[in-house]
This record gives structure tokens, C-alpha cells and sequence, in this order.
């Protein structure tokens, strides 16, 4: 009996760290989202890829800026956002160099800025067919 005792506190452990971990992300997500919003970054949607076998992280971000200077304003509010908020940091940004798409990694989270004609090449939403897509209604 304390072998059964044993695995049913492990199981017990991982499900509440699991459950933890997920709110976690999904105040990073919320985090994120007003980060985009601040600097009036426009046609944000959330990706969740949490159901996906195989992929690359739990939720895209997904959302454009209409100059590359916009593409960068939502990009650095994103990431003092996140420091403020959840003293995280990404771990990459590639991008900025150009500002037409900007990739931050904040590990279960990716966050794409977009330039609105690079974005609607790429067409991020539909590349995960799978995904369950959300929209957040511009502000």
C-alpha cells in the first residue's frame, strides 16, 4: 500500500504543477496582449496550440504595427510589460533590425509582430490548422 500512497502523491504533485505552469502561460498571454495594446498594435490574435502534438510552444501572439516604428514601439512594450508584470524576460527577439517581423520567445509563448502585407504572406493563423484561434477586438 505505501507504493500506491507514493504514485498517487507524484500524480497529485505533477497535475497541480501542470495546472500551475498553464495559468502561468495564460497570464503571460493576457500580459502580452495588453503589452500590444498599449502601443495600439491592431488585429491581435492568440493561437492556442496547447492541443498540438508536436509544436513548437503552447500559444502564438500574433498582431501588426503599420510602420516599422510602430513594429518596434509594440515589441519593446511587450517586453517592459512582461518584466513589469511577471519579471520575465524573452529569451530571443529576431527581427528588429528590419522591424517588418519581429519574433519574441518567451518559451511556452511565441509573440509575432507583423508589418500588415509581410503578415497577411506569412499567414501565420492558418499555418496550425489545428489551433484554436481567438481574436482580440481592437481597441
Amino acid at each position: 500500500m505505501p507504493f500506491l500512497s507514493i504514485i498517487r502523491c507524484i500524480f497529485a504533485v505533477h497535475i497541480t504543477h501542470n495546472h500551475l505552469l498553464m495559468n502561468q502561460t495564460k497570464e503571460l498571454v493576457e500580459t502580452i496582449v495588453k503589452g500590444i495594446q498599449e502601443k495600439k498594435g491592431s488585429k491581435i490574435v492568440v493561437a492556442d496550440l496547447s492541443s498540438i502534438e508536436g509544436s513548437i510552444c503552447r500559444y502564438f501572439v500574433i498582431c501588426q504595427g503599420n510602420s516599422p516604428t510602430q513594429v518596434e514601439a509594440i515589441t519593446e512594450s511587450v517586453g517592459e510589460f512582461v518584466l513589469k508584470e511577471m519579471s520575465e524576460k524573452p529569451s530571443a527577439v529576431a527581427g528588429l533590425e528590419n522591424a517588418q517581423w519581429v519574433a519574441m520567445d518567451f518559451g511556452d509563448v511565441l509573440v509575432h509582430v507583423f508589418l500588415p502585407d509581410v503578415r497577411e504572406f506569412y499567414d501565420l493563423e492558418h499555418l496550425w490548422a489545428d489551433a484554436k484561434i481567438s481574436e482580440i477586438v481592437d481597441e
